[in-house]
């Protein structure tokens, strides 16, 4: 067994004489809702009756370009956009922090698993502890980073369309199972910002509770000094999905730099050096 490495519109007011009852009010609004609806299903069915195609295609055009689903927003959802060298200097300060210590604990560990098959139990938790140590403070660093990305998402001017993390990605049945129940919720949200706010509480979430199943694991394997090949498979597993936490949270983190207004970007940095500048000091 080896780890491997890594708009709302606003609504329709119809100025109502003093002394109107509800009931009036009521029907006018159902009438003006009737009206609206009849419109729509008369356009419709000229263009269908006239069976002009073209028309419909200018028609399903015009619909992408308000809902942004041109090819531009469809580019984006890949999550990897440019940044200009400003941005990305910011971007890159957190981002390889991260990757290095996302580093560290998967060669730890898999040097761990290495060890208990060679009956070497000692090092192999050593090396675990070793793991488990790195595996904190990176935690802090990517709670840290989404909890920031949470407070600045009110300043953010545009939020780009979010990548849904698909729940066949993980591999812990935990894991899996919060995936799914979050695909179905967030099939019924359509606006862009919430969808975003949404996925980023998902990586926080998924990177909690990892951090603490990895913990109660080791703490585990501790006990039974041994801890058999389902200790180490779960080490495994909890491991390789918060690989995948910490790539798309650093994907959701260059999207939303995309979209922060120059004026706001200064506050922003100096949250996100906060989360670094402690064990760069401790490295110094």
């Amino acid at each position: 067994m080896s780890t491997v490495l890594p708009s709302t519109r606003p609504e329709l007011l119809t100025v109502q004489p003093l002394g109107v009852s509800l009931a009036e009010k009521a029907e006018n609004y159902s009438l003006e809702y009737f009206f609206l609806l009849f419109i729509l299903a008369g356009i419709m069915r000229w263009l269908l009756g006239a069976g002009a195609g073209g028309l419909l295609v200018a028609f399903g055009f015009v619909l992408r370009r308000l809902l942004r689903l041109d090819g531009a927003s469809l580019q984006l959802l890949s999550g990897w956009v440019r940044l200009t060298a400003g941005r990305e200097s910011i971007y890159r300060s957190i981002a390889v922090e991260i990757e290095t210590q996302v580093s560290i604990v998967g060669v730890s560990l898999n040097d761990a698993i290495e060890q208990s098959g060679l009956g070497k139990q000692e090092m192999a938790w050593r090396l675990v502890d070793l793991a488990d140590c790195e595996w904190d403070q990176l935690a802090q660093i990517v709670i840290g980073l989404l909890n920031a990305l949470l407070k600045h998402m009110p300043l953010a001017r545009v939020l780009v369309p979010v990548r849904s993390v698909a729940a066949q990605h993980f591999k812990s049945p935990g894991m899996a199972d919060y995936a799914r129940m979050h695909e179905a919720f967030e099939q019924f949200v359509f606006r862009y910002k919430l969808r975003f706010n949404l996925h980023i509480k998902l990586l926080r979430h998924a990177a909690e509770t990892l951090t603490a199943e990895f913990g109660r694991a080791y703490r585990c394997g501790l006990r039974a000094e041994d801890g058999g090949d389902g200790i180490w498979t779960c080490l495994d597993l909890c491991f390789h999905d918060f690989d995948l936490i910490t790539k798309e949270a650093l994907l959701a983190f260059r999207a939303f730099l995309a979209c922060m207004p120059d004026k706001e970007l200064p506050d922003f940095a100096t949250d996100l050096n906060a989360l670094v500048a402690p064990r760069m000091r401790a490295t110094a």
